[in-house]
């Protein structure tokens, strides 16, 4: 059998910032026309790896060649000229343009110095069909989901003449729909000979995807195996050195006085629906996107109106009538989209950390400078959120650092009930071993924890009741793995 050849080798790589050692001697090759899945906790290099086959940054050291030719990659207009291009987990493209001007950003249709927007609406939308994407060229990108906006800069990247695609995250915010256009994408690119680098926190996408799989951990390679060598409790002892069984770390709590009870509540896109959750306990939500969950969990939080129903809250009626009022009586809520709704990207992690909290840190009319800082340095140490410094930009942390923030600021308010909407997305194993065991820390403090997720085995091995949501109804409800989750999917499905 012929050796496959290698579209892009690294040899020797280093990447060093002042005393941060984040790559360490890379060896690597990517075989022309493969699906090669790099894994690896938040830290290990992937981040620092796409930065560097894209041009964003330049490596300290080692010799990077293009079809066995070496080559700068110093700048992103060389790595696009060469047919390297990427599609990150954040979406990177003019919100107030629209769908055909970002796909054609940069190589806009002109005549005589005027833009032909209905010729690149009509280019556009033909490519969008062509992919499999239901979406307008005419739309606003802003007007558009997280994961459509997605959808869009994989159209872009996809039809740039590309040879080498990566995909940092790519279904951290798709629906299950979406995910699956997204993936009859990829395998259609993969029989054209496009090079793809599949990046993901999800290993069952991996071993649905992948040809190869890399493992880095510390800026080190650790393996580089065919997917048929592999089984996921490997790939977990070679990411993170912990065994499958810790990843869903779940503590035995005796269960409290309940908490919470709904009935019959109704609002904006879920009805009747009735359940309970008490102190020490995990009420799992699931369902596929779209099924009513987190229009259930924001209308408990006040964000939406509800329409009928009644809410039980510590042994009395309430009606919870804006977000303020709920977090007034001890209701949190970790939204789904960290950086859209739980984060100031623009201010720093203290801040961040102290928000709810900043007018208990408030003396007159100024802010105390002591309390403000042990306050967010008890979350910082606690949580172990890595930054440079307290004051760092949360928009410069990477995705699990800050998901620990979101989930931080709640720890420093003191709530009784936590919300958690797709608390893991886009963050890695060990961030999620550190999430779950916050879990148990709330639980054993005597606080009521409901949990959205949408990936079902997490949902499953955490949830002490499990409700499962199908087209706006709650349809059924189990106790800790007292139903299948074979059986569960199907609920879910309608199957």
């Amino acid at each position: 059998m012929p050796t496959p050849t290698p579209i892009l080798a690294l040899r020797r790589i280093d990447k060093r910032y002042g005393a941060t050692h984040a790559l360490k001697g890379v060896d690597l090759a990517f075989n022309a026309g493969e699906v090669h899945a790099i894994v690896g906790e938040n830290g290990a290099g992937k981040s620092t790896l796409i930065k560097l086959l894209t041009g964003v940054i330049p490596r300290t050291s080692g010799e990077i060649l293009w079809r066995n030719q070496p080559v700068a990659l110093s700048t992103p207009h060389e790595a696009i000229d060469l047919g390297i291009n990427a599609v990150h987990q954040e979406v990177i493209l003019c919100r107030q343009l629209s769908v055909a001007a970002n796909i054609f950003l940069g190589d806009e249709k002109a005549r005589f110095g005027i833009l032909q927007t209905r010729a690149m609406e009509r280019a556009a939308q033909a490519i969008l069909d062509d992919l499999g994407f239901h979406l307008r060229a005419d739309v606003m990108l802003g007007a558009l989901t997280i994961g459509q906006q997605q959808l869009v800069a994989t159209a872009r990247a996809a039809t740039r003449g590309t040879r080498f695609l990566i995909f940092d995250e790519p279904t951290a915010y798709l629906t299950r729909q979406e995910a699956a256009q997204l993936f009859t994408l990829i395998r259609r690119l993969h029989g054209q000979g496009v090079t793809i680098v599949y990046i993901s926190h999800r290993l069952e996408e991996v071993f649905e995807l992948a040809d190869r799989v890399t493992i880095l951990r510390d800026g080190a390679l650790v393996s580089t195996s065919p997917i048929a060598a592999l089984d996921e409790a490997s790939v977990i002892r070679g990411m993170v050195n912990r065994s499958i069984a810790d990843v869903y770390y779940k503590a035995a709590v005796p269960p409290g006085p309940t908490l919470l009870a709904v009935r019959n509540f109704s609002g904006p896109g879920f009805s009747d629906v009735s359940l309970a959750v008490r102190a020490g306990e995990i009420a799992g939500l699931y369902g596929l996107i779209g099924a009513g969950r987190s229009e259930f969990v924001q209308t408990l939080f006040g964000r939406f109106r509800s329409s009928g129903g009644e809410v039980i809250y510590k042994g009395a009626p309430v009606r919870i009538r804006n977000e303020a009022d709920a977090i007034a009586r001890g209701i949190a809520l970790v939204p789904e989209s960290r950086r859209d709704q739980g984060l100031c990207l623009n201010l720093g992690l203290d801040f961040n950390l102290n928000l709810p909290i900043l007018q208990r840190l408030t003396h007159g009319l100024t802010i105390s400078g002591a309390e403000h800082r042990q306050a967010a340095d008890g979350q910082i140490d606690h949580l172990r959120i890595k930054a440079a410094a307290r004051g760092a930009l949360a928009s410069s942390l990477s995705g699990g650092n800050q998901q620990k923030i979101v989930v931080g600021k709640w720890l420093n308010h003191g709530a009784s009930l936590f919300i958690f909407d797709e608390p893991t997305v886009g963050v890695d194993v060990g961030t999620k071993v550190e999430i779950y065991k916050v879990f148990a820390e709330l639980l054993k403090n005597g606080a009521a924890i409901i949990l959205i997720s949408s990936y079902l085995p997490e949902v499953y091995e955490l949830a002490d009741h499990l409700h499962v949501f199908r087209a706006g109804r709650l349809v059924a409800s189990h106790a800790h793995k007292a139903a299948s989750a074979e059986r569960i999917l199907t609920e879910a499905l309608g199957a």
